[in-house]
């Protein structure tokens, strides 16, 4: 088992506190992701794990052992770096065999044929002989985990690997990290900025900012359940419309009033609080054109300033009042700035978000069972 378990875990520097009190569960063979802004505390929190930086206060346990002043090399953990941490005047099979000895009992043998076999899963014989001035990104890459594979980790940990790759190898590196994970079944952590990384990747998604864990969820309930604006904002690309509005409760039910609509809110009893005012959110793709909504849906007007033509569809910058507002429209729509456009929600994805930025409403109804995923091990 290499489950790892975190308990408010906090690291500070002097005055700064990078990591705050954080509380996560990571299951055997899981695949999560850290994933937040630069500087909220993820790559601490990597480094803490690893045994690359002290921890202030908390507790540490990977496979139920308590692992907060053991060395890097007795935790059982593999990591690879952002900037690939490779030798420059040794070959990739070089660069994967240093420091197996300082850490295992291996017979050159028995790491040469480990070095093989890593290569064969990553496919880069060829490159063994190669240093890394002959390697492209993505090479340098593929030697970089190969290192990691050598020594057969119970925990791999990432920290944004990919970033330094181009958009298309990216895409391509994705698929083939998600394969390898399933090829080794490994509790791998694995840190990014990206927030389609985060999505694509991940069997869960923690979202951390300013050193707190914002929320924890398998990625699709996060993107339709977010639990604070924050997450609301930063999962989504673009991110959700947020737009201040009045909330107005009577016999049947709540509106959400601004100056530009007045809109009834389904299903209003599902208010956890009634404040007076609060942040009305809807993501763009759940905006449209009213000529494409249901006959009863509720309408309102909005100004285009901006389009943007992004192939499979057409984003729009409009303006609703004084607050801007995005709506994803069908690929070659003939909207130009200065149009007028008569617009509708989707009435079943609406979220109200309430001064301190907890999710206080969604309109469609978050399922028990999703909402309380927790990740277990499949049977083999």
């Amino acid at each position: 088992m290499a489950d790892i378990s975190i308990d408010g875990l906090t690291k500070k520097f002097d005055d700064v506190t990078a990591v705050d009190d954080i509380d996560l569960e990571i299951g055997d063979e899981e695949f999560l992701v850290l994933v937040g802004p630069s500087g909220c505390g993820k790559s601490t929190t990597l480094r803490m794990i690893a045994g690359l930086e002290s921890i202030t206060s908390g507790e540490l346990r990977i496979g139920g052992r308590r692992v907060n002043d053991l060395p890097p090399k007795e935790r059982s953990i593999a990591m690879v770096f952002q900037n690939y941490a490779l030798y420059p005047h040794m070959t990739g099979a070089e660069n994967m065999k240093f420091g197996m000895k300082s850490v295992s009992d291996y017979t050159d043998d028995e790491i040469d044929e480990r070095v093989e076999e890593a290569a064969e899963i990553l496919d880069i014989p060829e490159l063994l002989d190669r240093r890394p001035r002959e390697l492209s990104g993505g090479e340098r890459q593929r030697v970089a985990i190969g290192r990691a594979l050598v020594r057969e980790p119970e925990v791999f940990l990432l920290d944004e690997p990919l970033s330094n790759l181009d958009a298309k190898l990216r895409v391509q590196m994705r698929a083939e990290l998600l394969q390898l994970h399933q090829e080794l079944d490994a509790t791998t952590l694995y840190v990014t900025h990206d927030q389609t990384e985060a999505m694509t990747l991940g069997d869960r998604v923690a979202v951390l900012n300013d050193g707190h864990i914002e929320q924890v969820d398998p990625p699709q309930v996060l993107y339709d359940y977010p639990e604070t604006r924050f997450v609301a904002e930063f999962i989504g690309s673009p991110a959700m419309n947020v737009l201040p509005v009045d909330l107005k409760y009577d016999s049947d039910g709540v509106r959400a009033v601004h100056g530009a609509f007045d809109l009834s809110l389904p299903d209003g009893e599902r208010f956890t609080d009634r404040p007076p005012a609060a942040a009305f959110g809807v993501r763009p793709e759940d905006v449209s054109l009213a000529a494409n909504a249901p006959d009863d849906a509720q309408t309102f007007e909005a100004e285009v300033s901006v389009t943007e033509p992004l192939g499979e569809s057409l984003l729009i910058h409009c303006y609703v009042g004084s607050d801007e507002l995005h709506v994803k429209a069908e690929a070659r729509s003939a909207i130009n700035p200065g149009d007028t456009l008569e617009l509708a929600v989707d009435e079943q994805r609406l979220h109200v978000f309430d001064d301190a930025g907890r999710a206080i409403y969604h309109s469609s109804k978050r399922e028990e069972a999703a909402s309380d995923t927790v990740y277990t091990t499949p049977e083999p």
